[in-house]
């Protein structure tokens, strides 16, 4: 029986996926693994049972990722599991951008008594007008799974779109629209743009990427939407950006004391994410990276140790280990278990900045002394037996 310990309510489609073999709840103690939504696990003292944490949605802030690393627990997230909710939300922010939607929609509710308010739409609307999104220029900036969605949806509406992503992968190239035109140096997107879009990781080279020597470059009347990460954006460089005229509107999906009552801003109570349909997917991939790790040994979407995926195992037994990204550890290993008599039938040795994950396929059961002399080898961090 396997242990895993949920840190939020987590949707019951999702939760699902376990079969039998596991025993899954709140309460639980000495977890194999976990899942968490939104809750901060940075003071949360892991048990050394733990082997991995699924992260049911794409950022993983709210986790001690270094710490982690460090104890041999594997975090997963689950990009692009939300990418469709988040697609939507983005389409939504520009439509309300772009028709003032929500200051007619007040007009009404403050004019709910007035028995003539037929009548006096028709001379009261003229202050809400708006424009179209068609034949409008899109900056997306991160072409990754829901910037390549924002910007195939954007095209159907009849937007002329310009990416920006210098790291885009080949399968995200393939499910791009061949009307999205590749833009290699992000300062065209702000000079040709009347709405921009961001959609990057929040890393040290990204953190007010949108400045005020960005908005210098713009258009008057620029349209920007944030549903990414709020410190890709130079707050206060918005605020005067809102203030000239440069930037028609900010739409973002983060309030804090600055956003929330900045003139010209529309700000949400971040819900890029929040539907049934994307809690349930985030939930029923969290499960499966989980289960393929604690059951198979593979990793698929970790955002501390790399990706190695060697199937279900079909030998006698699999050995997973944990190490730093250090020489000699894999020819260390190989010694112990020629020592012992073990013959690795297939392995796999991935890498990732300082640390690294190794596989290996054996014929026959490994006792626990062997796996005691493996553990004790400078730079192993973890050695489990899998099968």
């Amino acid at each position: 029986m396997y242990k895993i310990k949920t840190y939020n309510k987590i949707s019951k489609v999702g939760l699902e996926v376990f079969d039998d073999k596991y025993t899954v709840g709140d309460e639980v103690e000495n977890a194999d693994g976990a899942i968490v939504r939104s809750a901060a696990l940075h003071d949360t003292e892991f048990p050394e049972t733990l082997k991995a944490i699924a992260r049911a949605g794409a950022g993983t802030n709210n986790i001690p990722v270094d710490r982690c690393s460090e104890q041999g627990i594997v975090v997963f997230n689950t990009p692009g599991a939300n990418a469709n909710a988040v697609k939507e939300q983005v389409l939504a922010a520009m439509l309300l951008a772009s028709r003032d939607l929500i200051g007619g929609n007040q007009w009404v509710a403050e004019n709910k008594d007035n028995a003539d308010i037929a009548k006096a739409t028709e001379k009261a609307k003229k202050a809400f007008a708006g424009q179209e999104l068609k034949g409008k220029k899109l900056g997306v900036i991160g072409l990754g799974a829901i910037g390549q969605l924002v910007a195939n949806a954007a095209i159907a509406l009849g937007m002329d779109v310009y990416g920006y992503d210098p790291y885009l992968s080949v399968n995200a190239a393939w499910n791009l629209s061949s009307k999205v035109t590749h833009i290699v140096n992000v300062e065209d997107i702000y000079k040709e743009c009347n709405y921009i879009t961001i959609h990057v990781p929040a890393l040290d080279s990204t953190k007010g990427m949108i400045n005020k020597a960005a908005f210098d470059l713009m258009q008057d009347g620029t349209i920007i939407v944030n549903c990414a990460r709020d410190v890709l954006v130079d707050e206060t460089a918005i605020g005067e950006a809102l203030k000239s005229g440069r930037v028609k509107k900010y739409v973002t999906d983060f309030p804090n004391p600055t956003t929330a009552g900045m003139e010209g801003a529309i700000v949400l109570p971040h819900l890029g994410a929040s539907t049934a349909e994307a809690e349930d997917n985030c939930a029923v991939m969290a499960v499966k990276e989980l289960r393929n790790y604690i059951e198979n040994g593979n990793i698929i979407n970790s955002v501390n140790y790399p990706a190695c995926d060697m199937g279900v195992c079909t030998a006698t037994g699999r050995i997973a280990v944990c190490h730093k990204n250090v020489p000699a550890v894999i020819s260390k290993i190989t010694t112990i278990l020629g020592d012992a008599g073990v013959n690795i039938e297939e392995m796999a040795n991935k890498s990732r900045g300082d640390y690294a994950y190794s596989l290996f396929d054996v014929d026959k059961n490994v006792d626990d002394s062997v796996i005691d002399k493996l553990a004790s080898i400078e730079g192993i961090i973890k050695v489990r037996v899998v099968k």
